[in-house]
């Protein structure tokens, strides 16, 4: 069983917000988990080929015609927030 703080510090590095009862549960299976990902490297892959797939098709693509395109209305009609005709989004740069 890992300790809780260990469960925390991967929750965090995983960007993951766990509840107490989520903690608990994951440090009781966190370790089963690496111990299975573990027997993988038991494994003699010495003759194995790596597996990949050649694909000859080219991509299909769409003949590219111009269309119409939203008017500046229109794109800010569902916005949840326009002010002087752009949206308003959450700051993510702090200012100095």
């Amino acid at each position: 069983m890992l300790k809780k703080e260990d469960v925390i510090k991967v929750a965090q590095l995983a960007k993951l917000r766990l509840k107490e009862e989520e903690i608990e549960l994951f440090s009781k299976q966190l370790p089963q988990i690496v111990s299975f990902v573990e027997k993988l490297s038991e494994l003699d892959t010495e003759d194995v080929k790596p597996f990949y797939e050649v694909i000859e098709k080219t991509t299909p693509l769409r003949e590219d015609i111009p269309q119409k395109g939203l008017t500046q209305e229109q794109a800010l009609s569902n916005a949840p927030e326009a002010e002087n005709g752009f949206f308003v989004v959450p700051r993510v740069v702090e200012k100095d």
